[in-house]
C-alpha cells in the first residue's frame, strides 16, 4: 500500500510538470500547489468514505477547503493524473466521476442541480480540460478529450472530443483531434455572434436579390 501511495504521489508531480509551465522546481510544486494537496489528501478520505468510517472523511475534507479554497466531497470518484490549475473555488460533488488525465482551472464546480437521491453529479471522462469558472451541473457525461470554455454552464451531455462553450453550454466543434490537448482560451469561438454572423451575411444576400439597399448594423448603432 505504501508502494502505491508513494507512486501516487511521484506520478502526481509529475502531471504538475508536465501540464503546468509555471511549475519550476519540487520545492515549489510540493508546497505552493494547493491542488496537489486537495488531491493527496482527498485520495485518504475517500479510502475512509469507502470504508464507511462516519464524520472524519468529511471533517477532511471540511478542513482542506479552508486550507486550499478547493472543497472535494470523499465520495468523488477521481482517476489518475488528475490536476486542479491554481484551484481557488474548486467544488466537486459527492456522485462526481473524474476520468484519467482530467485538467480543470479555478472556479470550476462539478456540482448538482437538485436534491435528487443517487448519481446527481456530472461524470468527466478521460482527458477532459474545463476552463476556469465553468460550471457543470448535474447527472451528466461530458465525453473524453472534451474541451468546457472559461465560464461555460453545462447541463447537457457532451460528445466525446467536442468543444463547448457559453451559458447554456453549445457544442462549437465536434471530433477534433489535439494532439497537445490544449485549451485556447483566448480563441474559443462565440456561438451566438457566429450565429449572428451567418444571420447577417443571409440577410445582405436577400436585399441584394431585391436590389434592396443593405444597411449595416453598425449603421444602426450608432
Amino acid at each position: 500500500m505504501l508502494d502505491r501511495l508513494i507512486f501516487h504521489i511521484k506520478d502526481d508531480i509529475k502531471t504538475i510538470y508536465d501540464k503546468d509551465p509555471a511549475a519550476k522546481n519540487i520545492m515549489e510544486v510540493i508546497f505552493c500547489y494547493p491542488g496537489l494537496h486537495a488531491l493527496l489528501i482527498h485520495r485518504l478520505s475517500h479510502k475512509l468514505y469507502k470504508w464507511n468510517v462516519p464524520f472524519i472523511p468529511r471533517f477532511i475534507s471540511f478542513i482542506m477547503r479552508i486550507l486550499t479554497g478547493i472543497e472535494i466531497h470523499p465520495g468523488a470518484e477521481i482517476g489518475e493524473r488528475f490536476f486542479i490549475d491554481h484551484g481557488e473555488g474548486v467544488v466537486i460533488g459527492e456522485t462526481t466521476v473524474i476520468g484519467n488525465d482530467v485538467l480543470i482551472y479555478q472556479q470550476v464546480t462539478l456540482g448538482g442541480t437538485g436534491k435528487d437521491k443517487g448519481k446527481r453529479h456530472p461524470t468527466l471522462e478521460d482527458g477532459v480540460i474545463v476552463g476556469a469558472g465553468a460550471k457543470i451541473l448535474g447527472n451528466i457525461t461530458i465525453g473524453k478529450h472534451v474541451r468546457v470554455g472559461a465560464g461555460s454552464v453545462v447541463v447537457d451531455n457532451v460528445p466525446e472530443y467536442s468543444t463547448v462553450v457559453g451559458i447554456p453550454g453549445r457544442i462549437v466543434k465536434q471530433k477534433y483531434y489535439d494532439e497537445n490537448g490544449t485549451l485556447m482560451h483566448n480563441r474559443i469561438p462565440d456561438p451566438i455572434i457566429c450565429k449572428i454572423r451567418r444571420m447577417n451575411f443571409e440577410i445582405k444576400e436577400i436585399q441584394e436579390k431585391l436590389g434592396i439597399e443593405h444597411i449595416n448594423a453598425s449603421d444602426i448603432c450608432d
